[in-house]
């Protein structure tokens, strides 16, 4: 029968139960929970030091996927001791372990990934929801917390539900001032923040021979807020070009989908109709066209992010503001997405361009799209090319913080106002032929066995033990201490930003923290009653993978979760941390308890070993909702055990 892409990536990694390859042409169903053998991983600063510490504690001495890399690009703000203490211990970490380390300062995770390590054909998870970026060039990607990741550098399956497919047929050619960026919006406006869970996402015929890789990597980036599982291109001579500039040619492999695929939902896409869209206050998902808004007053522009930082959408801004100025209102701010991408724009003057009108230039990392520097001034407008809006993911709550391409945010910075970049008359940017810089000075490679050996772990006051993990019991006269509403996200739950941030591996701290932007007493409250309940509505822990917004709440004595539905790494998080993630088979249910609501689940062990649906009971009403537990197979292993450390080690 004919395969898709991803369908041909999934079924060549399947493993049994036992830890063996699988060989099968059937695919599983949609909705089984599959075990899939990863061949890559890669952790991030704000996730991986908490990472390494699980490695560490399943007493591994060295990772066993193919190819592992740790990269220093969140907590770049070094304020005090903590951070430059966490690159340390990072720095060590990987000399320990064998994994290779991008430094601070040599790009953005997802951006440095496309260009020096991602390979067609192979299976890569990633401590960052943001990892199928990767997709861009055929492989399997998928965002995890940094539970899973640990796991899977020990050299175990990953479980997962197996998605549907959606089958995303693209023709034609983007039109002048139309953008990668604006095709994922306009898919974000069809499908929603909701739209896509449980599904893959792949992009297939005539159009995608218009997109170059970094285009394609665009839009698989940014499909992590469809709630998708993720999302994938073809390999093809497109792919090849772009590896063969990397100087990597042996990781090239060409994958393309079947004629003939069944796909469970099809997404017609004409590229010439594509037009400039922006995503307003407050979600990836509420977007129009740009050319609907009136022309409000901009105060801030950032260009930049794993979403939109390459070599060519910094060339297209440099050609738009080469000999002109920024209005005096204006503050723009552009953030290479890699020390690859910084120096072509340094060598060719493109990077004079930019500071000729008067932009700043910001490190090679994530802080901007984090609140972690560059946030506006309270009640402006700031207009950027990442990937979220979230209320206050910027570091001002104030701010209306709207999601754009590079060509419209350069085009609102030269006007001062929200501007359609068709409009300003100015010549469309080309993209001149160009050779990569390829210097990889700044990647540590890994250790040899014998050497790494002799490595000592280095350890800042920072960095604190987990949390003590135990086995699920039976809840009875358990409190609500939180009731929260739709559409949750894991900056909710577990803020970031430079206040916040430095405490990713100090969790007493952290926690400290958690759901502030919900309510601020809940810390204190929570810790009080000694073990809660959390009630959330549709789409809860939507985001950021971080692993803290379920470690956070644990520490704080949060055992269970009732939600409408999750956000798919947020629930996994939750059973590979202990928490019990129910969902309200009647949706109805939700509105019928309140915060301070004591609910009785007598039979939860028996319940969840049995695979039955839960009983919970509310004491206040008297009334008894049915509950489905949303994670099986291993997950539900690792739950049922107080969590995926405690599960390895049995």
């Amino acid at each position: 029968m004919p395969f898709s892409v991803g369908q041909k990536v999934l079924l060549a990694h399947l493993m049994d139960d036992e830890g063996n390859k699988l060989v099968t042409d059937v695919l599983p169903e949609a909705g089984t929970t599959i075990n899939l053998r990863i061949t890559d991983t890669l952790t991030q600063d704000a996730t991986g030091t908490f990472a390494y510490i699980e490695f560490e504690a399943m007493k591994v001495d060295r990772v066993k996927a193919e190819r592992c890399v740790s990269y220093v690009d969140h907590q770049l703000m070094q304020a005090d001791f903590k951070n430059a203490d966490d690159h340390d211990f990072l720095r060590s970490c990987a000399a320990k372990f064998g994994i290779k380390l991008s430094r601070a300062g040599n790009g953005i995770c997802h951006q440095v990934h496309l260009e020096r390590f991602a390979r067609p054909g192979k299976t890569l998870i990633g401590s960052d929801s943001h990892t199928p970026t990767a997709g861009g060039v055929g492989q399997i990607a998928l965002g995890a917390g940094g539970l899973n990741v640990t796991l899977a550098m020990a050299g175990q399956a990953f479980p997962m539900k197996m998605p549907k497919f959606v089958g995303v047929h693209l023709t034609g050619k983007l039109n002048e001032w139309c953008t990668a960026k604006d095709v994922i919006l306009e898919i974000l406006r069809r499908d929603g923040v909701r739209g896509g869970k449980g599904f893959l996402y792949e992009y297939y015929g005539e159009g995608v021979k218009n997109l170059s890789v970094p285009q394609r990597a665009t839009i698989t980036n940014m499909g992590t807020e469809l709630g998708a599982t993720t999302s994938i291109f073809p390999s093809d001579e497109a792919t090849k070009e772009f590896m063969i500039k990397q100087e990597r040619e042996e990781d090239w492999c060409e994958m393309t989908c079947d004629e003939g695929v069944k796909w469970d939902r099809e997404i017609e896409i004409n590229l010439a109709d594509i037009v400039p869209m922006v995503a307003k206050p407050h979600s990836p998902g509420n977007v129009c066209r740009m050319d609907e808004l009136e022309p409000e007053k901009v105060n801030q522009v950032v260009v930049g992010s794993c979403t939109n930082s390459s070599y060519e959408d910094l060339m297209a801004v440099a050609s738009m503001l080469k000999g002109k100025t920024l209005p005096p209102h204006v503050s723009m701010g552009i953030l290479p997405g890699s020390r690859q991408v910084l120096s072509l724009l340094a060598r060719n003057g493109a990077l004079a361009d930019m500071v000729g009108a008067g932009c700043r230039i910001l490190e090679s990392g994530c802080g901007g799209c984090i609140g972690l520097g560059f946030s506006p001034r309270s009640d402006s407008i700031t207009v950027r090319t990442f990937n979220r809006n979230f209320h206050g993911r910027c570091g001002t709550k104030s701010a209306g913080n709207y999601l754009v391409s590079p060509e419209t945010a350069t085009a609102c910075a030269l006007k001062g106002c929200f501007t359609d970049p068709r409009t300003l008359g100015l010549d469309v940017p080309v993209i001149p032929e160009y050779k990569p810089v390829v210097d990889d000075s700044m990647i540590i490679p890994a250790l040899p066995p014998k050497e790494s050996e002799k490595v000592e772990i280095i350890r800042g006051p920072n960095i604190k033990p987990m949390p003590t993990l135990q086995p699920v019991s039976d809840l009875t006269d358990i409190e609500v201490s939180l009731y929260t509403g739709d559409d949750i996200t894991t900056d909710d739950i577990m803020m970031a930003g430079a206040k916040v941030l430095p405490f990713r591996s100090n969790i007493p701290e952290l926690a400290k923290f958690c759901f502030n932007p919900v309510d601020p007493t809940f810390p204190e409250r929570a810790l009080a009653l000694g073990r809660s309940v959390v009630i959330g509505g549709f789409n809860y822990g939507q985001g950021s993978s971080r692993e803290h917004a379920a470690i956070a709440p644990l520490h704080l004595g949060v055992r269970a979760v009732i939600a409408k539905t999750y956000a798919r790494i947020h629930a996994e998080n939750l059973a590979a941390w202990g928490i019990v993630p129910l969902e309200f088979l009647n949706k109805d249910d939700y509105a019928d308890i309140k915060r301070d609501d004591h609910l009785d689940m007598p039979n939860l062990v028996e319940q969840l070993n049995a695979g039955k649906n839960v009983q919970v009971t509310n004491k206040r009403t008297g009334n008894t909702y049915e509950c489905e537990c949303v994670v099986s197979g291993r997950g539900l292993d690792q739950l049922m055990a107080g969590g995926a450390l405690l599960q390895a080690a049995q």
